[in-house]
């Protein structure tokens, strides 16, 4: 399978390229967003790309899209990415990879939301006993499914800078107190329903991120990607045991790597061998096929 490290369309103004989306503009109303194989770790861009992974994340957030538009409308437009490129070789760039979405303004936070206690938020408990700043009860496990799913918000950082866990009270100056509870409330139905119904796959997911945009209106959407191995933690429900942390669908097999080469975490990072890369690719497509399986 081919990869796509980078998109390269000459019909349509390029507006942004972040860690892996490429960002167009169609037109006053819309934006072409184009998924791509790259993959970003420890917060650098890798030279080599997942094959697939641009392919697993558009169908993925496809799926979540229409799963969960009864909790809050989406940032999909419904016009079909190849209508919108000029040739035969910008439509091989963008099928199955992209998404037209109304062109909204995005919210400067990330709605974080965990179920499980692991990752920065199991370092914080250790530290303090409360996960940005919420107060937990003693004696929990790492891998310990928290009494209720917490809002964790942070920041939006640029490409090649690290987000900021911050406060609730934090997003509210940021937000504005009704719009920080809109988003908390929304990013806690999304993660629940789609938490309920990936156990039924067996997969539990531990954490995931959720961005929102408004409109000219100050309409909600859920905009950027949804419930992907790139945007969530998903772990095998057979595997799960507390106390440690399980093995996920997602980049850890490079991750791993790149803390046993030696890198310093600093661009640029080392060219990633292929059979890494391919049992990653490996990672994104079983989560798929089981979240999808019917």
């Amino acid at each position: 399978m081919s990869a796509l490290h980078e998109s390269n369309l000459t019909s349509l103004p390029l507006l942004h390229r972040g860690k892996v989306r490429d960002l167009y503009e169609v037109d006053a109303q819309h934006l072409l967003i184009v998924q791509t194989d790259r993959l970003s770790a420890f917060d650098v861009i890798l030279p080599d790309p997942i094959p697939g992974k641009g392919e697993v994340l558009t169908t993925l957030s496809n799926f979540w899209f229409e799963k969960l538009r009864h909790i809050i409308p989406n940032h999909l437009s419904g016009i079909a990415p190849e209508s919108v490129v000029s040739d035969a070789a910008e439509q091989d760039q963008v099928r199955g990879r992209a998404f037209v979405t109304k062109k909204l303004k995005p919210l400067p936070i990330e709605a974080i939301v965990r179920g499980y206690l692991v990752g920065s938020g199991w370092k914080d408990y250790q530290k303090t006993g409360m996960v940005c700043g919420i107060s937990l009860p003693v004696g929990l496990r790492e891998a310990d499914k928290l009494p209720e799913p917490l809002f964790t918000p942070s920041t939006k950082a640029a490409v090649g800078d690290h987000d900021e866990n911050i406060s609730y009270k934090e997003a509210v100056q940021l937000l504005g107190e009704s719009r920080a509870a809109e988003v908390r409330d929304a990013a806690i139905k999304l993660y629940v329903e789609a938490a309920n119904f990936a156990a039924t796959k067996g997969i539990i997911i531990a954490d995931t991120k959720f961005e929102f945009g408004v409109d000219d209106e100050g309409r909600l959407y859920l905009i950027d990607e949804a419930l992907t191995p790139d945007s969530s933690r998903f772990w095998p429900a057979e595997s799960y045991k507390v106390g440690s942390n399980p093995p996920s669908f997602d980049k850890q097999f490079v991750r791993d790597w790149l803390d046993a080469s030696g890198w310093n975490k600093q661009a640029p990072a080392p060219r990633i061998p292929q059979d890494v890369l391919q049992r990653t690719a490996d990672k994104y497509h079983e989560a798929l096929q089981r979240l999808m399986a019917t």
